[in-house]
């Protein structure tokens, strides 16, 4: 059997208030980083069943929700409960420069991947210029 005798109880409430607990579970973590076109945002949900994530734009607010849930059922008795479980939320605010219906999203591994491309009009392009004598010379804009 399992024994746990803890003597930094109080420590471990102070973390609880900023990590989270199981009925208010911390936020999920989140790397961002743009590489080359396209933005990405990998977020770590290890545990969570993938049918239990849900993913949303609306109005360039992406809202990311995942559930993990303890065992359940006859026989399964908890012996220790230290990982967070519940609904997990985070929502990230997406400039106009990112082209939200062409984002897609795969989960593995235990992490949720979120790739968005740059949208043509935040591209760098070339104009061209005319000048008075009728040469033309590009520029990039």
């Amino acid at each position: 059997m399992l024994m746990r005798t803890d003597p930094f109880r109080e420590i471990d409430r102070l973390a609880e208030q900023f990590f989270g607990t199981a009925a208010r579970p911390a936020t999920m973590h989140l790397d961002a980083y743009r590489d080359g076109d396209h933005f990405y945002a990998a977020f770590d949900l290890p545990g969570v069943d993938p049918d239990s994530i849900d993913c949303t734009v609306e109005r360039n607010v992406l809202t990311v929700r995942a559930e993990r849930r303890r065992p359940t059922g006859d026989g399964v008795e908890l012996v220790a409960a230290e990982r967070p479980m519940g609904t997990f939320t985070r929502r990230l605010f997406l400039g106009d420069t990112l082209d939200t219906d062409k984002l897609e999203a795969g989960y593995e591994n235990g992490v949720l991947t979120l790739r968005i491309p740059v949208a043509e009009r935040a591209k760098p392009r070339r104009v061209t210029i005319q000048a008075n004598g009728g040469s033309r010379r590009e520029i990039n804009a």
